[in-house]
């Protein structure tokens, strides 16, 4: 399955590694550039989601509303970029709009500097 920036698809993060971990199934963000994702490339840089809503977390979590397939107001974890292997993309859930993506951007460019 192609994915492109700023889709929302469904991750198996199990199993986790270490208990500070995302686990579970969950939605995640993709991040990656779209020459990689469109070139075959095995593996994908993602932001997981959560649920379990923080209010005024930014630059740590953004926060967005259900939309189509994501049936649930949900926060990305920006500090919890991971490169997965593309096996563990299920499907895609939704796409963020561009002005969404720029902003998720900046804030990890805010906790990266």
């Amino acid at each position: 399955m192609t994915v492109y920036r700023g889709d929302i698809v469904l991750v198996n993060f199990n199993p986790i590694k270490k208990s500070n971990e995302v686990g579970k199934i969950r939605p995640a963000l993709v991040l990656q550039n779209d020459e990689l994702n469109s070139g075959n490339y095995p593996t994908t840089i993602v932001l997981p989601l959560t649920t379990h809503l923080i209010n005024d977390a930014e630059p740590l979590r953004y926060r967005i509303k259900a939309q189509d397939a994501l049936h649930q107001d949900s926060d990305i974890l920006i500090a919890h970029i991971r490169s997965i292997d593309n096996v563990r993309i299920v499907k895609k859930l939704t796409t963020l709009d561009n002005k969404e993506v720029t902003k998720i951007r900046e804030l990890l460019d805010e906790v990266l500097n």
